[in-house]
């Protein structure tokens, strides 16, 4: 998996050590975790809550920083800002202001906006249009960093047409947002090739890493 990163990296003329790779450990035994850790992976996504807790739990004694990508429901928040480091999937003003006002004392959760660049209808995301709109609310939430973008593109979307509109998204937006404004959360097991072309700086890798996916009775 390295290998591979590090060639679409060089082939795409940036800095291997800009691009984060977030292992998505949902549906996998803290076994399988602690594996990849021990491997060399120190970044975490989780999507769902209720299974992502308890192996926040029993990794407590390692070094690793954990990424929410999944759906976010309101009466979840508390637990979502008290247990992650960051959180990809805000896509609404309500969501923003919950996890700011409920994030512990002393924390600053990173956090990023979802955008649904291809209108699927099956997915969750802010319109590219509104984007603006909810950094503008999001920016002024003292306990939120607010870092860059995020998606997950339609099956049918061309990666890298996709990936290419949210970079133009992020640029446009760099102007009204803060200094930390650094990320570009796109890409997963099969076009992280293309994400890390168009300047991803975080991808979400699943079944690259871990194999097929664990069914779960949840």
């Amino acid at each position: 998996m390295e290998a591979e990163i590090q060639a679409a990296a060089a082939h795409a003329r940036r800095d291997r050590a800009s691009i984060r790779l977030i292992a998505v450990s949902k549906t996998q035994p803290v076994a399988a975790i602690r594996s990849a850790h021990a491997a060399g992976i120190d970044n975490f996504g989780e999507n769902y809550l209720q299974e992502a807790v308890p192996k926040i739990v029993h990794c407590a004694d390692m070094q690793v920083t954990w990424h929410y990508i999944g759906a976010i429901q309101s009466n979840k928040t508390r637990v979502i800002a008290e247990n992650f480091d960051w959180v990809h999937t805000i896509d609404r003003e309500k969501i923003a202001r919950r996890l700011n006002d409920q994030c512990p004392g002393g924390k600053r959760l990173n956090v990023c906006l979802q955008v649904n660049v291809d209108a699927d209808p099956n997915k969750a995301g802010v319109r590219p249009q509104d984007v603006a709109q909810l950094l503008a609310a999001a920016a002024d939430l003292e306990n939120l960093a607010v870092r860059g973008l995020m998606t997950i593109l339609h099956p049918d979307t061309e990666p890298e047409q996709g990936y290419q509109r949210l970079q133009q998204l992020f640029q446009q937006l760099a102007s009204s947002a803060n200094d930390q404004w650094d990320t570009l959360s796109m890409g997963m097991s099969g076009d992280y090739v293309q994400a890390i072309a168009a300047g991803a700086t975080c991808i979400r890798v699943g079944t690259a890493i871990f194999g097929p996916r664990i069914l779960s009775n949840q």
